[in-house]
Order: structure tokens, then sequence, then C-alpha cells
């Protein structure tokens, strides 16, 4: 075992790399059965030279030590929110993007910190900052509009994805931050699965076409099962280590990230492209691949947060207390 990994984050990981060197074999057996069309080959292909990129930039940050995983965190929402402000054409805004970018900022030097009092105080304090800044080009005509791309982004990819941040300052946030990782792709994985067995009835047809209610359910069967046994092992002995907080967690999970998922999908409906960038090879951009993240951070670090607290075993203002 390597000194300083937990252990679910060991086999998390180890999981992870079985799976990257299985696939190919998978791939090839497929596609000797004829299984495969030549389409759907080389998505399938495309899609895993990506992961292999991918899975490194995603899990090193998280195994080597709480501020790579911090500032991976903050990179992410920054990334993410670019990709929101080309889209939505917000980036044209350059002092409300620049007062998301610092908002972003700041909540990572929080994390970083952890310092949660300021943490929290950041989203106030960013949106008022918005309301106001927006007031300097003297323009009243699409002032609402400015302001609310401002909020909605900054909220989204600053505030919901900077939970995973500050979950990092807990002891066992390496397990915590790889097993959501984790469940949230598998959650996908078993919603596309389950929804080709038993999938009739569609979702939310208007929104997401594909998508279908047995899908959904079966998802949030498996997932739940999948991410309460992984919670068994991080948090054993623990108020939340109980079968209806372990359940409850992984319903939550598989619930918020088909939310994620969703919102934007409705979100690129209503711009009218197909994927919100090109960054990553058969997946679209970050918002693409990283959207059933959004609502599982705030949602799971509050809910564990409450029952355990976050860290407080831990030393807190790290920089600032000094």
């Amino acid at each position: 075992m390597i000194l300083g990994l937990h252990p679910v984050a060991f086999w998390i990981t180890a999981g992870i790399v079985a799976a990257l060197l299985l696939a190919p074999l998978i791939f090839l057996a497929l596609d000797k059965m004829g299984k495969l069309s030549p389409t759907l080959r080389t998505d399938l292909w495309t899609r895993y030279k990506s992961w292999l990129v991918l899975a490194p930039l995603m899990v090193a940050p998280l195994l080597i030590h709480r501020l790579t995983a911090i500032i991976g965190v903050g990179v992410l929402s920054i990334l993410c929110y670019r990709e929101f402000a080309r889209a939505t054409g917000s980036f044209r805004e350059y002092t409300i993007s620049a007062v998301v970018v610092l908002g972003i900022a700041l909540l990572t030097f929080a994390a970083a910190d952890h310092w949660y009092g300021f943490f929290v105080a950041l989203s106030s304090l960013t949106i008022s900052l918005l309301v106001i800044v927006a007031l300097f080009a003297d323009e009243p005509k699409g002032y609402i509009k400015r302001v609310a791309l401002g909020v909605f982004g900054f909220s989204l990819f600053g505030v919901c994805l900077g939970h995973y941040g500050y979950f990092a300052n807990d002891r066992a946030g390496q397990a915590f931050l790889l097993a959501i990782l984790l469940c949230v792709e598998m959650n996908d994985i078993f919603a596309y699965c389950t929804g080709k067995l038993f999938g009739s009835r569609k979702l939310a047809p208007k929104t997401s076409p594909n998508k279908t209610i047995g899908g959904a359910i079966g998802a949030i069967i498996l997932t739940t099962a999948l991410f309460a046994t992984l919670l068994h092992f991080i948090v054993p002995g623990t108020k939340v280590d109980q079968p209806i907080h372990l359940l409850a967690l992984g319903v939550l999970l598989s619930v918020t990230g088909q939310w994620g998922d969703l919102v934007m999908s409705s979100i690129k409906r209503d711009l009218g492209v197909k994927d919100l960038g090109t960054t990553i090879p058969g997946h679209g951009g970050l918002l693409d691949r990283f959207d059933s993240l959004i609502f599982v951070g705030p949602a799971l670090f509050h809910y564990i947060g409450y029952f355990l607290g976050v860290g407080l075993d831990q030393p807190v203002r790290v920089f600032t207390g000094h």
C-alpha cells in the first residue's frame, strides 16, 4: 500500500487502471464478434484514447496532495466557466468575467487555507460584486442578462464545483473525491445501459431525448448500491455508516448527477448547440464530460458535513492563521 494513500482510494485507483487495461481487449473481442459498426468502433477508440489522458489528469492531483487536488478543482472551475462564457457570449463582458474568475480564485484560496467562514462568505460577496460592477458600463439595456449570466456561471462552476476542493481538507478526502468521481461516471454508464435494456418511456424528451425513466431508475439503484458500499469503507463506525444514511447518500449522488446532466442539456438546447466545446475528442467539451458533477459536490458535502463535519480534525487557517 502506498504510504499516505487511503485504502479505498488505493483500490479505486487500481480499479481504474484495470479498467483502462481491459477496455482494449473488450473492444477487440466485440469487434471480432461483429458487434461493432465502423462508426461505433471509431467512437469507442476515440473515447478510450481521451480517457487515457483524462483519467491521470483527474486522479493524479487527488493522490499527490490536498493542495494539488484543490488547485486542480480551481483550474477545472475556471476552464468550465470559460466554455460556458464562450458558448453564451458572456465572455465579451470582460469586467463580469474577471469578477467570476476572481471569485473562483478566492474560493480556491479559501479551500487551500481551510478557512470555511471565508469560503461560505464568498458566494454572497462575489454575487454582490457582480451586480455592482455590471453598473459600470452605464448601459441599462441588457443589464439583467449580463448579471444573470455572471451569477449563473459563478454559482455553477465556482461555488458548486468549489465544494470538491474543500472536500480535500478532510482526512478521507482522497477516498471521498475518488469515490464520487467513480460513481458519477458509473451513474452515466448505468443510466445508458439500463435505459437500453428497460427504457421505453422518455424522461425529458424535449431536454434530452435519449434519456429514459427506466435508465434513470436503473442508475439510481445500481449507483446507490456502489456508492453505499464504498462509503461503508470510507467512514466505518461513524454516524453516516448506517443503512439509512448510506442509501440516502447513494440516491442523492445519482439523482443530483442526473440533474446536472439535464441542466447542461437544457442549456445546450437553449443555445442550439450539440456540445459546449471540443476540448475532449469523443466527449465534446469539459462541461459535456463533467456536467454530472455540478450538483453532487455541494449536496454530499453538506450532508456529510452536517453529520460528520469535513476536515474538522485538520489544521485550519493554514496560511492566514499565522
